[in-house]
């Protein structure tokens, strides 16, 4: 898989297996949904660029580093993707939160937007896109390219638990797109749902299942 990053560190695992079990209550989900993101977003921001400054110290002058080069945004995917801004933020409160929020039209079954609102100057920064399920990749390739045609070059897409449907069609879409997930499920179903995955996750974050 092309551009497919999949972690597996023991904390970010052992959180993923609590966030499936259908007997986790809203409030856990919720907290769950937040530290997973948190964790992958230290990973997701490892390749950022430093330069070398001079920091003077109680005790004297310190060569070390600061982070260079363009700045971040995260762009949730409405209404799942907002459990993971949290997480994000703590890690990287310098960043801008842009939303996107897409349906699908009954009739050509194509995503539309009816909602984008990105950070003023976000063809200059680094854009993590975030929705906790990747499952077709209809709505995640769709949110990529209203985001490119903002004039936005950098793109990276966050989710939890990804299916190989949703993985390829993105891959296919946006080659250029790196994808990072905690997990890469079996397959979906026949109503699109990602096996076994954990249930809708918008319904769980916010107690409408």
């Amino acid at each position: 898989m092309n551009n497919v990053f999949v972690f597996d560190h023991p904390l970010i695992q052992h959180k993923i297996s609590l966030l499936r079990d259908k007997n986790t209550n809203t409030k856990e989900f919720r907290e769950l949904v937040s530290e997973i993101s948190m964790l992958m977003g230290y990973e997701v921001t490892r390749n950022m660029p430093l330069k070398e400054v001079e920091i003077e110290t109680p005790i004297g002058i310190a060569k070390t580093k600061v982070i260079s080069g363009k700045k971040l945004g995260i762009v949730p995917i409405l209404r799942a993707g907002l459990g993971m801004v949290d997480g994000m933020i703590q890690l990287l409160p310098m960043a801008k939160v842009g939303h996107i929020g897409l349906y699908r039209d009954p009739e050509t079954l194509k995503p539309v937007e009816y909602y984008c609102k990105l950070p003023v100057d976000a063809a200059e920064r680094d854009i993590v896109i975030l929705d906790p399920m990747l499952a077709t990749g209809g709505s995640a390739s769709a949110a990529i390219q209203f985001i490119k045609d903002k004039g936005v070059s950098s793109v990276k897409l966050m989710c939890l638990i990804a299916a190989p449907e949703g993985i390829k069609r993105v891959n296919e879409s946006h080659p250029d797109v790196e994808i990072y997930c905690a997990c890469v499920d079996e397959k979906l179903n026949d109503h699109c749902y990602i096996v076994p995955g954990l249930g809708d996750a918008g319904d769980r974050l916010f107690g409408t299942k």
